[in-house]
């Protein structure tokens, strides 16, 4: 347990408060991405937060941690320096937030985690809840999926491409995919490959050219994702290819029937619920909820359709 006697007292006696502020009021809410401004998995999300801010009456300000742990730390004190009446952040690392969102909360601020957590929950940050996937569970489904379809067996080894792999988020779907791909001797081999997409080209197809005995491909992240098939074309390799997220891209391989499956992790709503629950939180008094968006379902040729005609704008 990370979380000390007092803040947990704290953070009971937030439970039981009144509501802050009168409906009429705006309410000043700060969102913190941790990537750059324009990756594609995070379009539908904001896209969600600002519906969500436009019909509750909030300011919304949208800010970039640029995957720079000191910057988001940063961003939250100078939310907080500008009197912000609530925060919504990624928790993708299992420490570096931890003082900073105790210390909000301790100063009578909520922040609600979003899209990554803590890998011990709630035990591991003092954010009130979280709305996002379990990704152990996620990543499990995936690879039980894409051990089962493609008799992946003992001494398989797949790749395993992510953005940032000591991410908590990369952290936790490997851990998935691995126990999975475990239960047959099979073997996930972890890769870093940035969010840059050349740079994601780069870095898996320089993977295939040394490792052309992969057996097949489990993106941890929307953007090796989306680089997948068109690296698997670089290097002459026919593999299948499983993995996390939504894109235009992604939904024309499972069309196609090059990639298998994509878990279903529905940002929009990660979004939209982060932003409502704070509102009705400050506003109200009512205690936000942790959430799990889009379970552990996946996208795959039987129900990809409804996907496609959402894709990049709420999936």
């Amino acid at each position: 347990m990370k979380l000390t006697k007092a803040t947990t007292a704290i953070i009971a006696g937030l439970m039981m408060m009144g509501p802050a502020m009168a409906q009429e009021e705006p309410v000043d809410i700060t969102m913190i991405i941790y990537a750059a401004a324009g990756v594609p998995f995070f379009q539908p999300l904001e896209k969600g937060a600002n519906e969500a801010a436009k019909n509750l009456n909030v300011n919304l300000d949208i800010q970039y941690a640029e995957n720079d742990v000191v910057r988001q730390n940063n961003i939250m004190e100078t939310a907080l320096a500008n009197g912000v009446d609530g925060l919504a952040v990624e928790i993708w690392d299992d420490n570096a937030f931890d003082d900073a969102v105790c210390q909000t909360m301790e100063k009578g601020t909520p922040v609600i985690g979003f899209n990554i957590d803590d890998s011990e929950g709630a035990a591991g940050n003092c954010r009130m809840a979280f709305v996002g996937q379990n990704f152990v569970d996620a990543g499990y489904a995936i690879g039980k999926r894409m051990v089962e379809e493609h008799n992946l067996g003992d001494g398989d080894k797949v790749f395993t491409p992510v953005e940032y792999p000591e991410a908590a988020y990369a952290v936790l779907r490997h851990r998935g995919v691995q126990k999975a791909l475990g239960e047959v001797g099979a073997k996930a081999d972890l890769v870093g490959v940035t969010d840059r997409l050349p740079e994601v080209l780069t870095a898996m197809t320089q993977y295939l050219i040394g490792n052309s005995d992969a057996k097949a491909i489990i993106g941890l992240g929307q953007q090796p994702m989306m680089m997948a098939q068109q690296a698997l074309d670089e290097v002459g390799m026919d593999i299948p290819i499983g993995g996390f997220d939504v894109a235009p891209e992604i939904l024309d391989g499972i069309k196609s029937g090059r990639i298998t499956a994509t878990v279903d992790q529905q940002p929009y709503t990660q979004g939209f619920y982060a932003i409502a629950q704070l509102a009705h939180y400050i506003r109200y008094g009512l205690y936000p909820s942790d959430m799990a968006t889009g379970g552990a379902g996946l996208i795959d040729a039987s129900n990809y359709t409804t996907a496609v005609e959402f894709a990049g704008d709420t999936r």
